[in-house]
C-alpha cells in the first residue's frame, strides 16, 4: 500500500490528548501502523545516568501514535485533509490532498 503519510510530513492529531495539535513528523513505523511526531504524545521516562545524559533524572520523550489517529494538513488550507493519488501530467503518480486537490508531493 502507498504510504499516505510520510517522514516530514505535518499532520494534525485528530484524536487522544493532544486533539488539534499539530507537528512534523520524525519517523514512520509501517509495520506497527504508527507515527512518531515532534512534539506531541509526550510522555516522562526516568532514565539512570548515562553518556548521552549524564545528570540522568526524569526527561519527556515522543512516543508513537497509532497512524489512524492523525491527518495529514492541507497545505492550502491549513486543516485536516485525507489523502488521494492521482498522475499528474510528468507520468507520476503523486499524493494529492483531497480537501483542495492540491499536490502533495511538488
Amino acid at each position: 500500500m502507498a504510504a499516505r503519510i510520510r517522514k516530514d510530513d505535518t499532520v494534525i492529531v485528530i484524536a487522544g490528548k493532544d486533539k488539534g495539535r499539530s507537528g512534523r513528523v520524525l519517523k514512520v513505523l509501517p509495520k506497527e501502523e504508527r507515527v512518531v511526531v515532534e512534539g506531541l504524545n509526550l510522555v516522562k521516562r526516568h532514565t539512570a545516568p548515562n553518556m548521552a545524559n549524564p545528570e540522568g533524572g526524569v526527561i519527556a520523550k515522543e512516543v508513537s501514535l497509532h497512524i489512524s489517529n492523525v491527518a495529514l494538513r492541507d497545505p492550502k488550507t491549513g486543516k485536516a485533509t485525507r489523502v488521494g493519488f492521482k498522475v499528474n501530467d510528468k507520468g507520476q503518480k503523486v499524493r494529492v490532498a483531497k480537501g483542495s486537490g492540491v499536490e502533495i508531493d511538488v
